[in-house]
């Protein structure tokens, strides 16, 4: 049976979800599985989510587009602090961050600019120059479900061409009752962080309600080693080797508070429902390095930089949605608005011991972002066909400065670089249709097509500039399920990357990308994008588990390179001038494999194992070099392996996860980056004590994971003094740098009411 699409707010989307009248939180499906989503009057009782025995899997959805769902339960016994943390047990997503840091979410290995983060459906605005939004932020106590859209539909965004990450908040249709939590985290080297959180959720005559309050802790702190040895790569590229010209130890602590929450309230208007919904987050961050630098075999200190990072960043949203019978349809309307603050001061030291450190400049950063968004849209007909239109609607405001103050002669100087202050507004406006269509039993067809239409203006002490764009992005997805175990999925959609704020900002920025040329910002940027191709097949295994796999293909174009303009600098050097363009494309593809089941079918019904695999290649032309190769920082393959077992007698579970990724290749103008982690071992057990109450132990970080990086740097007066030092091989200075965090562990006890 097919269950009513619920609007979701969000700059975007009108979407599908639980079984009606009830709305969908997220937006994102067409259908859930009855087990995560339940129907009206079926809410699942917070002890049977937060203290259970069970063991949970992936969800398989009824979606007609390629959508993988992952409940809360199915990370929860690991105790994730974040959405970054949950992120990198679902197939091809990983990060290319420090060790124990999971911000800018890359899906399929593109860079965070190619993934589109929603919350609840909607855009979560972030202070990233690409666009993205580092999802460490969003605590993984908020969270009901993760979404991982391979391919969107056109009542979804285009936004995402490796694919979207759609985070759902807890709300009350799914979840009566309340939950406390109590927890610590403690890393290797002594520090402590608590942790606490309170939740309940219930009913007041026909009206729902759900509120939340979450605090967490969080503190990493990471050693770093660099060895530096000169023009010549050495013959044995390790820390063993004597003849390095000097050596960099970093001590790099990151100190944090998060304090965040979530509401909503839902209540039935006639044959209808509306609801309003709220989310915060609020982190107050220090990050402390200190790096000492010594000199030759004989480790003669050299000098000491000191770095104090004050950041302050908050995320707000507010929703209200509803869909009403009207006339033969459905009416379905949304209104929201989102806003992401920071604020940012760094001050360096520097001197040639500790002692002697003095200030030597400072910087700081605020960016002010709100989104204004909006949704209508009228569903009709009924089997075999159903006709939606709609419209969404988005009004972006970005402010942003970032000020350099350098110390010269006991003086704080500015420094600030043109075009660091800055003013982008952004409207769109995406008018969309979206037919379904059910043929036979079993098979859904769904076509569609989105215009989106875009206008924006960009201002700074360089200039305004505007620019307007216009884009048809079609559709069509397949699902057919010749059984109840088995479904077959086929898509094909059109998605864009919109242009990063620090490209189209029209000023002009000296040595750059060498020391004596220029590079000037182009607001007429337009958007990348890409036609993708997806095809899987899923297959129910035992009696909850799930099979799947799914191959898939990017054709990018308009990728943005750098392009010699043929002026000459304004700085009266003997260089170029440069300014990005869209003139490049590209292409990736790969094979997505993942598996979760009970070993019930062999005789092990307490026994869950869980695994994912991903192939990933891609071809690009380097925009300095010329030459073919794959995109910056993908590796070629993920995985993720891991078991959970119940022991009954005990009333008590333990588990294990193992992740690790290849080594990957970056390719800048004047350095090549070749990256490697080792592997990644986390684990639990825990102990339920009646239905009520949960103690749980958990350990991340068992390997002491490794993070390295082999710099080979370029040096040259000019862009063809670099690149022709890159063609020979001529480095100016191989880097090794090595990190780690330690282990890090994590006591929780959950009390269900």
């Amino acid at each position: 049976m097919r269950m009513k699409p619920m609007l979701l707010v969000g700059c975007a989307l009108a979407a599908a979800g639980a079984p009606a009248p009830v709305l969908a939180e997220d937006g994102m499906t067409d259908a859930a599985d009855a087990q995560a989503l339940p129907a009206p009057g079926e809410a699942e009782e917070a002890r049977d989510i937060i203290v259970t025995g069970r063991l949970t899997f992936r969800n398989r959805t009824e979606d007609v587009n390629p959508v993988l769902s992952y409940d809360l339960e199915y990370f929860q016994r690991f105790e994730p602090v974040s959405v970054g943390e949950m992120l990198k047990r679902v197939p091809g997503v990983t990060f290319t961050s420090d060790v124990l840091e999971y911000d800018g979410a890359q899906i399929r290995g593109l860079p965070p600019g190619f993934t589109n983060i929603l919350i609840n459906g909607r855009r979560a605005p972030g202070g990233e120059a690409d666009r993205s939004f580092f999802v460490d932020r969003i605590p993984a106590e908020l969270v009901e479900r993760i979404e991982l859209v391979r391919a969107p539909r056109a009542d979804q965004p285009s936004d995402g061409v490796a694919g979207t990450i759609n985070v759902i908040t807890k709300e009350s249709a799914t979840f009566q009752g309340g939950f406390l939590r109590a927890g610590a985290l403690l890393n290797q080297d002594g520090g402590v962080r608590p942790s606490a959180a309170a939740a309940y959720a219930g009913t007041i005559g026909q009206a729902s309600f759900w509120a939340a309050l979450n605090y967490q802790e969080r503190r990493n702190p990471k050693k770093k080693v660099s060895y530096r040895f000169g023009d010549e790569v050495p013959l044995d590229a390790d820390e063993t080797n004597p003849e390095f010209d000097n050596i960099e130890l970093q001590d790099d602590t990151r100190d944090g508070t998060d304090i965040s929450g979530n509401f909503e309230i839902s209540s039935p208007v006639g044959a209808g429902q509306v609801r309003l919904s709220g989310l915060f987050v609020d982190t107050d961050r220090n990050e402390d390095e200190t790096s000492i630098t010594y000199e030759g075999a004989e480790l003669e200190l050299d000098e000491v930089e000191i770095q104090r990072e004050r950041i302050s960043q908050q995320t707000y949203g507010l929703t209200f949605d509803g869909e009403l019978p009207v006339g033969p349809g459905e009416l379905g309307f949304a209104a929201g608005w989102s806003a992401f603050r920071e604020n940012t001061d760094v001050e360096i030291d520097e001197g040639d011991t500790l002692e002697e450190a003095e200030l030597a400049g400072t910087e700081s950063l605020d960016i002010d972002d709100e989104e204004y968004s909006g949704t209508l849209s009228y569903r009709f007909g009924s089997d075999p066909w159903q006709l939606k239109l709609g419209v969404d609607l988005l009004r972006k405001e970005r402010d942003g400065a970032n000020r350099v103050f350098e110390m010269d002669d006991g003086e704080l100087e500015e420094e600030t670089p043109p075009g660091s202050i800055f003013t982008i507004r952004e409207t769109r406006y995406d008018p969309y249709a979206r037919l379904t269509l059910d043929p036979a039993p079993g098979l859904t067809l769904d076509a569609g097509l989105r215009y989106e239409i875009t206008r924006r203006r960009t201002a700074s002490d360089g200039g305004v500039a505007e620019f307007d764009q216009e884009s048809l992005n079609p559709s069509l997805h397949l699902r057919w399920a010749p059984s109840a175990s088995n479904q077959f999925r086929a898509s094909i959609a059109r998605t864009v990357r919109r242009p990063d704020y620090d490209l189209i900002s029209p000023y002009r920025q000296e040595e750059n990308p060498g020391d004596e040329d220029e590079l000037v910002g182009n607001p007429a940027l337009r958007n990348q994008r890409a036609w993708g191709v997806d095809v899987g097949y899923e297959r129910r295994v035992g009696t909850n588990g799930i099979f799947g796999i799914n191959l898939f293909y990017r054709d990018i174009t308009d990728l943005i390179e750098l392009v010699a303009t043929g002026e000459d600098p304004l700085n009266g050097e003997p260089g170029n001038v440069f300014q990005p363009r869209n003139i490049g494309d590209g292409a990736m593809w790969g094979v997505e494999v993942d598996l979760s089941t009970p070993l019930d079918f062999i005789g092990l019904p307490d026994t869950g194992i869980f695994a994912n695999y991903t192939y990933l290649d891609s071809e690009t032309t380097d925009p300095f070099t010329g030459q073919e190769r794959r995109f910056n920082n993908q590796p070629h393959h993920l995985y993720n392996v891991g078991f959970i077992q119940t022991v009954r007698t005990l009333d008590a579970s333990f588990g294990a996860s193992l992740s690790g990724r290849s080594d990957a290749v970056e390719s800048n103008f004047d350095e090549t980056v070749e990256l490697h982690y080792t592997p990644d071992l986390e684990a639990f057990v825990e102990r339920r004590f009646g239905r009520n109450v949960v103690v749980r132990l958990s350990a991340q970080n068992l390997l002491n994971r490794t993070k390295r990086e082999i710099f080979r740097k370029y040096d040259g007066d000019s862009f063809e003094d670099v690149l022709a030092n890159r063609a020979a091989g001529d480095i100016d200075e191989f880097e090794l740098e090595r990190e780690r965090s330690g282990r890090l562990f994590q006591a929780t006890v959950r009390v269900a009411f």
